[in-house]
């Protein structure tokens, strides 16, 4: 027990680059995440999604939710607007996933230690090859869980590489 709540505003939490990529028409686009309340146990955290930025077919080490508060995120036809809740229990994968043209803020909650891990990789190659889009590094996450980084260095999910300023 922590004595009491943990009370954080957005403000105070800085922000991860996740991914990037480049689209078909040369526009950047990232996912950007706070790490709102990191642990073993949890992580609470709030994204926001550039136009056409995307994720790759994937399920989390724990029951995951998202609730989408800005815009909208799709898989194919299955369009999750503002007010959206989605629902996975540990094991299940979901997407890809693509911002729509406003992009897409939304808060996440997963149970457990909260690492992803791959599903379908010819998935999320054939999403990247619909949007032309190519997968660009980013520099390795400044707060990265420890019980995270042997897992998430091998992912091919994300392009992070060490940060060349450390």
């Amino acid at each position: 027990m922590q004595g009491g709540p943990k009370i954080k505003h957005l403000d105070d939490v800085p922000w991860e680059e996740m991914l990037r990529f480049r689209l078909r028409d040369g526009t950047i686009a990232s996912i950007w995440e706070k790490w709102i309340e990191l642990s073993p146990r949890y992580i609470a955290f709030y994204n926001k999604w550039d136009p056409g930025a995307m994720t790759a077919n994937h399920g989390h080490h724990g029951d995951h939710i998202n609730l989408i508060l800005q815009g909208e995120i799709r898989c194919g036809d299955i369009v999750c607007r503002e007010g959206t809740h989605i629902m996975l229990e540990y094991g299940d994968t979901f997407g890809p996933w693509v911002a729509g043209p406003e992009g897409c803020t939304l808060y996440g909650f997963v149970a457990g230690e909260g690492a992803s891990f791959q599903g379908d990789p010819k998935l999320w190659q054939e999403c990247l090859d619909a949007h032309g889009a190519e997968m660009l590094p980013v520099p390795m996450p400044k707060r990265m869980p420890p019980w995270w980084t042997a897992k998430m260095r091998t992912s091919t999910m994300i392009n992070w590489v060490a940060d060349e300023t450390d």
